[in-house]
């Protein structure tokens, strides 16, 4: 649900420590410049735990189940088996807590991947994971809008 932003904020931050430590001009800055290079694997495991807190982290702010339950009981829907209201919100939660953390293991691993793969085989892989993650998005949604066109235009006929 949280889509490539994770990906985003994790590199973002994983890569603010070896920018100030190349700024630095001392044996210390060197020192952290080196420890967090995107080739390390203290780089790698660090974006892959902001991957997963930032998953969870967006998802949270993006989608109130008690919103959406109050969704469906203004408008009439409802989930088989499952009160509406509070119940609803309740159950939304869990499903959603329950998709987070694989899609979270997912991202992470989309992301850290080709710099794994880029290490043990020293070939340059000229896509990396959050690139990949992108054109996906891009791909998913323009078939998602071309999906919802012709949608429309096949019910045209049965609104005239």
């Amino acid at each position: 649900m949280a889509g490539v932003i994770p990906v985003i904020f994790a590199a973002s931050i994983m890569a603010f420590p070896p920018t100030v430590g190349s700024l630095v001009k001392t044996h210390w800055g060197q020192q952290v410049s080196d420890f967090f290079s995107p080739n390390g694997w203290h780089y790698v495991v660090g974006e892959s735990l902001f991957i997963v807190v930032f998953t969870y982290f967006y998802t949270a702010v993006t989608f109130n189940p008690v919103d959406q339950a109050d969704n469906l009981k203004k408008y009439g829907g409802f989930i088989p088996g499952v009160r509406p209201g509070r119940p609803t919100a309740e159950f939304l939660d869990r499903i959603l807590a329950r998709l987070t953390f694989p899609g979270a293991l997912f991202l992470a691993a989309v992301a850290a991947l080709p710099t794994i793969l880029i290490a043990r085989t020293h070939q340059n892989i000229p896509l990396g994971g959050t690139s990949i993650l992108i054109v996906i998005g891009v791909a998913l949604e323009t078939m998602k809008q071309l999906e919802a066109q012709l949608m429309m235009r096949s019910y045209e006929g049965f609104l005239k």
